[in-house]
C-alpha cells in the first residue's frame, strides 16, 4: 500500500508526557509534514496518589519549562493551536496554575503573545456529595456505594474531561489550551472531532498516540504524527529513522487497558474489535474499522488523601547463612521488631505497621519464592515504619534500629553488622497518600463541571 489518506486532520504528538523530553527537530519535522495542531498529555495516576493529594508535579519545573518552551515557540511560529492535558501530573487546580505560571514566564522571556485558555476540572467535595445523594455518582469496580462518605476525606478531587472543553476553547480563539485532568485520548482527539473527522478514528488515533513514541519500534525516539480522516487514520514517527509497524500500533490498545478491544471514554466506548491495521510503507500504519459507540456522558472521578507517616531504613545483607534461610530470617525479624516496639513504646506507639521488603528476593512481586530458587548473592532490606505522625514513625524506627542492623539468624551465633548506606540510618519519608475514589459522575453536558478562563498574555505583560 502506497497511497495516503486524503482530507485528514493532522495532530503532532511530540511526547508521551510533558516534562519527559521534547526534541525541537522532531517538532519542526512534524510542522513541515503538515500538522494542524500540537497536542500532548502531561499527567497520569501511574506514579501514585501523592501528586493529586499535594498538587505537586512529578516532573521538575526545569523539565516542564524546557519542553513547554519548545512547544510554545513552535506554536508562535506556526500559528497552530497547542493543547496540553492533565497539567502538572494530577490536573488539579494548583497543578494547572503552576503550569500556567511557567507558560507566562516563557511567554515573557521569548516575547510571545498567545491567548491561553485554562480548563479547570477540580471538584468541590460538597458538590459531589450532593450529586451522590441525588443518584448522579456511580462506583466502578471494585468500589461499592456512591462515595458520599469519601469526598470529605480527599485533599483534591478531579473529574476527567473529554474533548469538548478543548473544542470550545479552540472555537473561542485560544492559541494555547492548558487543561486540568483529562483523559489521555481526549486532548489528542479534540481538534479532529472539531473539524469533522470520524469519531472512531479520532478516538482510536488518540489512544494509539497518547504515549508519543511508545507505539513505534524505537519507543524512546521522539513522538508521532496522527492523520485522522472520516473512516481511518494513519500514524507515523516524527523521526525519519524510526518506524511504526502493525504490531507496535495494535499492541498499544493494551496499554493501561484490560480489554484489547474496548476503551471507555466520557460519552461513549471506543470499539476496535473490527479494526484493520495495514502497513502503508516501511514506517507508517493505517487503521480502519474503529467505531465510537455513544453512551450517557460520565466523567471519572479521582480523589486522593493524606494519611499516616513513614520512616524508612535500609541495610545490605550478604551473610550466606541468612540468605540461605531468608524467609525464616524475615519472619522472625518482623516478629521481634513488632514485639520490641510494643514492649518499649507501649500504647504511645498507637496503631503502627512495620514492613520488611527484601529487594533481590521478592520485594517487587511480594509473592512466595519457589523452594528450589537459587540463593541471592545479596539483598537490600528495606524497613518501613508507618504510624499516625512523623515523630512516632521515626521513634519506631529508632526503637527497631539495634535489631534491624544486628539480628542474627540464630540466637547462638555472634551478632552481625549488616551494611547500612546512610547515617543517620532513619530517613523520614513523610506522609502516606491514598486514592479514595473510583467512581464516575453523570453529567447532562460535557462542560457542566468544567470552568474555563482566558488569559491574554499581552495584557498580562503590559500590566
Amino acid at each position: 500500500m502506497t497511497d495516503r489518506l486524503q482530507d485528514t486532520v493532522n495532530v503532532l504528538v511530540p511526547t508521551g508526557a510533558l516534562g519527559a523530553g521534547v526534541r525541537e527537530a522532531d517538532v519542526d519535522a512534524g510542522l513541515a509534514a503538515g500538522a494542524h495542531a500540537i497536542a500532548c498529555d502531561a499527567g497520569s495516576t501511574d506514579s501514585g496518589p501523592a501528586y493529586l493529594a499535594t498538587g505537586r508535579s512529578k516532573y521538575s519545573r526545569d523539565a516542564i519549562k524546557s519542553d513547554l518552551a519548545i512547544l510554545m515557540r513552535a506554536q508562535a511560529r506556526s500559528g497552530l493551536p497547542l493543547m496540553i492535558g492533565s497539567c502538572g501530573t494530577s490536573g488539579c487546580d494548583a497543578a494547572l496554575n503552576w503550569t500556567r505560571d511557567i507558560a507566562l514566564e516563557i511567554a515573557m522571556e521569548h516575547g510571545l503573545h498567545p491567548r491561553i485558555a485554562l480548563l479547570y476540572s477540580e471538584q468541590k467535595p460538597e458538590l459531589l456529595h450532593a450529586r451522590a445523594l441525588a443518584g448522579d455518582v456511580s462506583p466502578l469496580a471494585p468500589m461499592s456505594g456512591n462515595g458520599a462518605e469519601l469526598f470529605a476525606r480527599c485533599d483534591h478531587i478531579v473529574a476527567l474531561m473529554g474533548p469538548e472543553p478543548y473544542m470550545a476553547a479552540l472555537e473561542a480563539g485560544a492559541d494555547i489550551v492548558l487543561g486540568g485532568r483529562t483523559t489521555d485520548t481526549a486532548v489528542l482527539a479534540a481538534l479532529p472531532l472539531l473539524r469533522g473527522a470520524g469519531e472512531g478514528p479520532a478516538w482510536h488515533a488518540g489512544k494509539i498516540a497518547e504515549c508519543g513514541g511508545l507505539c513505534t519500534v524505537n519507543t524512546r525516539d521522539g513522538g508521532v504524527m496522527i492523520r485522522i480522516g472520516k473512516d481511518a487514520f494513519e500514524v507515523e514517527p516524527l523521526n525519519g529513522a524510526n518506524s511504526c509497524t502493525t504490531r507496535t500500533v495494535s499492541a498499544h490498545m493494551l496499554y493501561e487497558n484490560s480489554d484489547p478491544f474496548l476503551l471507555h471514554e466520557p460519552g461513549g466506548i471506543l470499539d476496535v474489535s473490527k479494526a484493520k491495521y495495514e502497513a502503508v510503507d516501511g514506517r507508517t500504519v493505517r487503521v480502519s474499522g474503529s467505531r465510537f459507540l455513544r453512551k450517557p456522558y460520565t466523567m471519572k472521578l479521582e480523589g486522593a488523601s493524606t494519611g499516616a507517616f513513614q520512616t524508612i531504613m535500609m541495610v545490605g545483607i550478604q551473610d550466606r547463612a541468612v540468605l540461605g534461610e531468608l524467609d525464616r530470617f524475615l519472619a522472625q525479624m518482623h516478629a521481634h521488631l513488632v514485639q520490641r516496639v510494643s514492649d518499649t513504646m507501649g500504647a504511645r506507639a498507637g496503631a503502627f505497621d512495620i514492613s520488611l521488603r527484601p529487594y533481590g528476593w521478592n520485594a517487587v512481586s511480594g509473592l512466595p519464592v519457589a523452594s528450589d530458587a537459587p540463593k541471592p548473592v545479596e539483598i537490600g532490606l528495606l524497613f518501613v515504619a508507618t504510624a499516625a505522625t512523623q515523630e512516632l514513625a521515626t521513634q519506631i524506627a529508632k526503637t527497631c534500629n539495634p535489631l534491624f542492623f544486628h539480628m542474627p539468624l540464630n540466637r547462638d551465633t555472634p551478632l552481625p553488622s549488616y551494611a547500612f548506606p546512610f547515617s543517620p540510618a532513619e530517613i523520614e519519608r513523610g506522609a502516606v497518600y491514598e486514592f479514595e475514589l473510583n467512581h464516575v459522575v453523570h453529567v447532562a453536558h460535557p462542560l457542566e463541571l468544567v470552568r474555563t478562563e482566558f488569559l491574554e498574555v499581552g495584557e498580562v505583560q503590559h500590566a
